[in-house]
């Protein structure tokens, strides 16, 4: 559930102002918004020693040993000296780049001299390099000394001529003012000189750990003068505001109370500024891992789905993947996983046993294990398949996508269950309940449109009564017909969204099929003509280890593409969650 806020405004001295922010700090509790844009020069200062310590993390190597203990003018100092040699380095480098792509011209064209070139020069004699293509070949003029020779599918040209103004009416390539040996020599000098500077910063490398501290406390430096000018000041009172958690309140009263501090406490004015803070039981944070990936927070104003979306998750990942030998995979991987790093999160963990026990489940109902009938045809699993969903039953096709339509139409009704709770009791909270009727008559014409069912009797009451009592109440208002209208102009292309939302469901029953289809193709691929040796076995082994590989790396994808869609898009927009929620980030040490 989103925990309800409360907006706090502090007031003290401004010559406590320092010792408030400290004692403030210590507390942790308050999400400060700050009065006024927090601008100063300590600011700045702090932001561009924040910004080279960052640089230099980035230049220096992160290998050896990292525990040296340094005080902060000797972090500055390896600081700047990263920085410079860095500075020294990437000008090595591009003295080097140059002296490169000089010396492929001579690997292009030979070692030409340029002192030749030059006496050549002195001695009337002057030279001229072209590139071209072998048509020009034709139109070569018969009066000059050229010499040809083939590169790559293109003609070099040297022109020899007693006369500097004549020329090929060619792209001409200059000859560089350098002697090819000095080139090499200069190369080799650069590269031993990057060499060293690479060691020297490899010498660096033992303060990096030093160094991340140093960044930790320029963060906690910057923050707390960020907050600290961000602060309002009139007449001698220095104020600050922010948001905290309405269970947590009474710390702040103490605190207050305790070092003499004024304070306001009250309810948010504008929900938009209040940061979201949700609080849930140890089963239902397992979905937490996934909004942080996804960076998605429900606003304040809006509802918490964190229960809704754990549940038809762990659904759609189980369609999705579809076969219960890839969902013991997925198990086995997690568990190995969590032996390993046990520091790892374990609402992660926990949610990757769920979805892979859900996975199973359902690939040993449809008797699906890596793709092969032949396995699910066994005894002891073979009890375990539901024959109208069986994946390789001819019929199951139609069961299974009439049941991605009932996923739906329950999903995206809940949807607008919670959004009547969130509404009630107004009578706009009615609007959602006749948006309930809508989906389940849309729900039979999508069986009607798209299997071929018989349509219901109650398509058109349903959908008839649904959408009256969306007319009447959607927009209630004083000027019942004003708001009337205002529906009316939306509410058609509303019904047809909602019938195109419910049919978007059928990527459930399409992915998983594929998924199926791609595992029984490779098994085909590779045994399906039998094995018969040792390299065929090999071969099979490959083709089988491979394949199945591609087809869960596969899966993942499908499950953020199209899993996460239903509940991120669909489902959400039914419900009215937009995702436009603020973290909340108490200011603590």
């Amino acid at each position: 559930m989103i925990v309800p806020m409360k907006k706090v405004t502090l007031l003290t001295s401004q010559q406590h102002r320092d010792a408030t922010l400290i004692q403030l700090r210590k507390l942790g509790v308050l999400h400060i918004q700050d009065v006024k844009p927090p601008v100063s020069e300590d600011i700045q200062l702090l932001e561009n020693k924040l910004d080279n310590v960052e640089r230099a993390l980035q230049i220096i190597p992160a290998n050896g040993p990292s525990d040296r203990q340094i005080s902060e003018s000797q972090a500055m100092e390896i600081i700047e000296q990263a920085l410079a040699l860095h500075r020294q380095r990437e000008g090595l480098r591009r003295e080097l780049a140059e002296l490169s792509e000089i010396n492929a011209w001579f690997d292009r064209w030979g070692q030409i001299s340029y002192r030749s070139i030059q006496q050549l020069r002195e001695k009337g004699i002057f030279v001229r390099l072209y590139v071209g293509d072998k048509s020009f070949l034709k139109r070569l003029p018969r009066d000059k000394i050229v010499h040809i020779e083939e590169v790559d599918g293109q003609v070099h040209l040297a022109l020899f001529s007693q006369t500097p103004d004549d020329k090929l009416d060619l792209k001409e390539e200059p000859i560089p003012s350098m002697e090819p040996d000095l080139v090499k020599a200069q190369i080799g000098s650069l590269e031993q000189e990057i060499r060293q500077i690479e060691g020297q910063l490899n010498q660096l490398a033992s303060g990096r750990a030093a160094l991340h501290a140093y960044r930790q406390d320029l963060l906690k430096r910057l923050e707390l003068n960020r907050v600290k000018h961000g602060m309002g000041e009139d007449a001698g009172i220095a104020y600050l505001q922010g948001f905290c958690p309405e269970d947590v309140i009474g710390e702040i009263q103490k605190a207050a109370e305790k070092e003499g501090w004024g304070y306001i406490i009250a309810d948010p004015d504008d929900p938009a500024e209040v940061p979201t803070v949700i609080r849930n039981p140890k089963w239902i944070r397992i979905i937490e891992p996934l909004f942080k990936f996804m960076g998605t927070l429900p606003g304040y104003h809006e509802q918490d789905v964190s229960l809704v979306f754990l549940v038809f998750f762990s659904v759609f990942y189980a369609l999705i993947v579809g076969d219960a030998g890839y969902g013991l995979i997925f198990l086995l991987a997690t568990f190995l996983f969590d032996r390993k790093i046990r520091s790892s999160s374990r609402e992660f963990v926990r949610l990757m046993y769920l979805v892979s026990f859900v996975t199973i489940l359902w690939g040993t109902v449809t008797g699906t294990w890596f793709g092969s009938e032949k396995i699910a045809q066994l005894p002891f699993l073979k009890m375990f398949v539901i024959e109208p969903i069986n994946s390789f039953n001819p019929k199951s096709t139609d069961v299974i996508m009439q049941l991605t339509f009932l996923i739906g139409a329950i999903h995206l009704s809940i949807g607008h269950l919670l959004s009547a709770a969130k509404k009630s009791p107004s009578l706009p909270a009615l609007a959602d309940l006749g948006w309930i009727l809508v989906l389940w008559g849309v729900y039979f014409v999508a069986n009607n449109i798209v299997l071929g069912k018989a349509l219901s009797k109650a398509t058109l009451p349903l959908i008839i009564a649904g959408a009256s009592i969306v007319l009447l109440f959607a927009n209630f208002q004083k000027n019942f017909i004003k708001g009337m209208l205002i529906t009316l102009g939306n509410l058609p292309l509303s019904i047809i969204s909602s019938f195109s939302d419910i049919v978007s469901y059928i990527r459930l029953f399409a992915v998983g099929l594929a998924t199926v289809i791609v595992a029984t193709s490779f098994n085909e691929m590779a045994i399906g003509s039998g094995i018969n040796s040792v390299v065929s076995g090999i071969i099979a082994a490959i083709i089988l280890l491979l394949g199945h590989a591609i087809n869960l790396i596969l899966c993942g994808m499908s499950i953020l593409v199209h899993g996460v869609r239903l509940n991120m898009l669909e489902f959400s927009g039914h419900v009215g969650v937009q995702w436009t929620g603020k973290p909340y980030r108490p200011f603590k040490e």
